[in-house]
């Protein structure tokens, strides 16, 4: 495949280049920083136009970006000059109420999975924003409120379809190709593009939880307080705690609007009738300043704060896996955390304890099976003239949390520039990550990625 319009020709959904309507809204992504301009932006439709984009790609020698929900922060999801597949129409999610499966398509966000396994009462772990891909997320691990319950999204992985760098189509399982669907689980975009994937549900509908607010001069007792809490309660007990700006929202007292606050975000996923005994349990690190605490469909919850990530923000993340939250860690978080450089702006402590412990740390790719929380840094903010003073926020903050910390974090939550961590986040996993890599992306066309080299 020579040119443009052989690729056209080999694709059912849209082929856009700079000279075509639409080229502008079709190569943006969240991240505002990226604004990158590809040679060709391929919106599939099915796994053959997949195909013929990877070839195109290989053929021609140019990079390649894959985007699904396209919210990852380093810009992975765009290129300048290159190939972009854009998986947003291949959103459909089909849900088989009697086996308690749910197969989604690699451009679904987890609204649209929320919403037709919803329908019949049953969710797997997915993550906090609604917007966020299914896939990419997956791929990374998969950290949400029912991750201590059912484990993390990638756990619940039953097979995936994907196109390789040879353009092939595998389906990667237990049972198939069962190198990549172990690498598949947490170690990202590296192996090809994921044009489908199946998963395991559980019934969950209605749960209890939502943000409760806190001073921040309280801010040690209520962290000292969620960690003692939740090393052994109910699994079905998740939610995180945060540093949060409270947003002008109608239950936050008007006056306390823009002020910084620790929070905790609760969610109990058992038997709603328990759900206030179990939520209750945080009010007793301190005093409530204001709440949305009650019974909500589980899809509410999981979108409750899209509005503060809206796309054309700036972001800059760093990350670290925790082991125990130590009073000086806690002390580092407090040193930081009031200068929240903007209501999007988030610091976010999730527990990955319970059903995340119980898979070895050479089960999947997702190594740090012994972590007990994972942070993160997310500076987020509206205005690029901002970008050099909030950056210097973030990194002034993650470096004085490291020490507190694993050296390793989450792949979903690195910056463009934790490339020199990668082996660190994948620990023992690392050379046998490298060894599929060599087999099924020899030449590292997937590289725009956190990427393991083959």
């Amino acid at each position: 495949m020579s040119t443009i319009d052989d690729l056209r020709e080999r694709t059912r959904g849209q082929v856009i280049t700079a000279g075509d309507e639409g080229y502008d809204a079709a190569r943006r992504v969240n991240n505002a920083m990226h604004d990158k301009r590809p040679q060709v932006i391929v919106r599939c439709e099915n796994a053959g136009d997949v195909m013929a984009a990877v070839e195109y790609a290989r053929t021609q020698q140019l990079e390649l970006a894959v985007r699904g929900g396209g919210h990852s922060v380093p810009g992975f999801g765009t290129v300048d000059d290159g190939v972009v597949i854009d998986l947003g129409a291949m959103s459909n999610v089909r849900v088989d109420p009697v086996n308690r499966t749910a197969r989604a398509g690699g451009g679904a966000t987890w609204g649209d999975f929320n919403a037709a396994t919803h329908a019949f009462g049953l969710a797997t772990t997915g993550g906090i924003i609604s917007t966020t891909g299914v896939g990419g997320l997956t791929l990374g691990g998969g950290i949400g409120y029912l991750a201590r319950g059912l484990g993390l999204s990638c756990d619940n992985l039953i097979s995936a379809d994907v196109v390789t760098a040879d353009g092939k189509f595998l389906i990667a399982s237990e049972k198939e190709n069962d190198d990549l669907f172990w690498a598949l689980r947490g170690g990202g975009g590296n192996f090809g593009v994921v044009t489908a994937l199946e998963f395991r549900l559980a019934p969950v509908s209605t749960i209890y939880g939502g943000p409760m607010f806190f001073e921040l001069s309280d801010a040690t007792a209520v962290l000292t307080g969620f960690r003692e809490l939740i090393k052994d309660a109910p699994e079905q007990l998740g939610g995180f705690p945060a540093f949060q700006i409270a947003p002008p929202l109608p239950f936050i007292p008007e006056n306390r609007h823009g002020e910084p606050f620790v929070a905790i975000v609760g969610c109990w996923a058992g038997d709603p009738d328990d759900g206030e005994t179990q939520i209750s349990k945080f009010r007793e690190f301190a005093p409530v300043m204001a709440e949305m605490v009650g019974p909500m469909p589980y899809p509410a919850l999981n979108g409750a704060f899209d509005a503060l990530v809206p796309p054309g923000l700036q972001h800059y993340w760093k990350a670290n896996f925790v082991t125990e939250l130590t009073d000086e860690a806690i002390q580092a978080h407090l040193r930081h955390a009031p200068g929240l450089p903007s209501v999007n702006s988030t610091v976010h402590i999730y527990p990955i304890n319970g059903a995340c412990h119980r898979v070895t740390p050479d089960g999947t790719a997702f190594a740090y099976r012994d972590a007990n929380f994972a942070t993160v840094i997310a500076g987020m903010w509206p205005d690029p003239a901002q970008n050099e003073a909030n950056i210097e926020w973030v990194r002034s903050y993650y470096d004085d949390v490291a020490p507190h910390s694993e050296v390793g974090g989450y792949i979903n939550f690195m910056a463009g520039d934790d490339q020199g961590r990668i082996r660190e986040n994948y620990r023992q996993n690392y050379d046998r990550l490298a060894e599929v890599k060599r087999k099924y992306d020899p030449g590292n066309l997937f590289h725009l990625n956190q990427n393991i080299a083959p």
